[in-house]
């Protein structure tokens, strides 16, 4: 496992569109201690003050999955964040979710972000997943006004590079399972996935194609788009910017 360390980049998943992927060890890391112009889903930025949090991107060759099977990556990803966070919680599975299609909540607040981009053919070429994770910080502006972080949530301050190397042991383990041939494997990601998304089961307000509906998460479709079916009894499927949980207004 190759580690990149910098003291500032504008983003980790840009730096790494510079280099020759086909030929980067696999697992390689770029971690920035500060990062200006994270990349964050939907286009948006990821804000995260220098030196307090992780910002890092991992290369990844996925090949043994074919096209069809490109978000089981982010299923079992997903997992892996998570794993580490209830771990370095103490043992706190329960108050960590993720909310599809990756973020990790822990409390119903925002501790993770996730953004993975991939080049894919017939099968699976490279992913580049870059994470965002609040560790130290305990103060943020309005552009992050659900978030938390590990200090928040501890009073404890983290050594940055020990819990780096601790979520990647975890996503490692976590990739491996998906690598694994088995179906049994598969079928364990998927069963933990959805026992960790966030209000599942639970009728919840949202912004879907710009109108204000009542709906209940169902699953999660092989291509990765999230299912629901409305309060009216409509089932629907939904891309990544289709749909947005509705922010209550306090």
């Amino acid at each position: 496992m190759k580690l990149m360390e910098f003291a500032e980049l504008e983003s980790t998943n840009g730096y790494c569109e510079g280099l020759n992927l086909r030929s980067v060890e696999e697992f390689t890391t770029v971690w920035a201690h500060r990062q200006t112009a994270g990349r964050g889903q939907r286009g948006n930025r990821w804000e995260s003050e220098g030196e307090k949090n992780l910002t890092f991107s991992v290369v990844l060759h996925p090949t043994f999955l074919p096209a069809a099977r490109q978000y089981e990556l982010t299923k079992a990803l997903s997992l892996g964040v998570s794993d580490w966070v209830a771990e370095e919680l103490g043992g706190g599975e329960c108050r960590v979710q993720i909310k599809w299609p990756n973020d990790i909540y822990v409390d119903g607040k925002k501790i993770c972000g996730m953004l993975i981009e991939n080049k894919i053919g017939e099968r699976y070429e490279t992913a580049v997943c870059g994470i965002g994770v609040n560790v130290n910080q305990t103060e943020f502006g309005e552009g992050a006004p659900n978030a938390t972080s590990l200090k928040l949530l501890t009073d404890k301050e983290y050594e940055l590079r020990g819990m780096l190397e601790r979520l990647l042991e975890r996503l490692r383990q976590r990739y491996e399972e998906l690598a694994d041939s088995r179906h049994q494997a598969a079928d364990n990601i998927e069963r933990e996935y959805l026992g960790r998304l966030m209000n599942l089961g639970k009728e919840c307000g949202y912004i879907y194609k710009g109108k204000r509906i009542r709906a209940t998460i169902t699953g999660v479709s092989r291509w990765g788009h999230l299912q629901l079916t409305t309060s009216e009894g409509e089932k629907i499927e939904c891309g990544m910017k289709e749909i947005e949980l509705e922010v209550k207004k306090v």
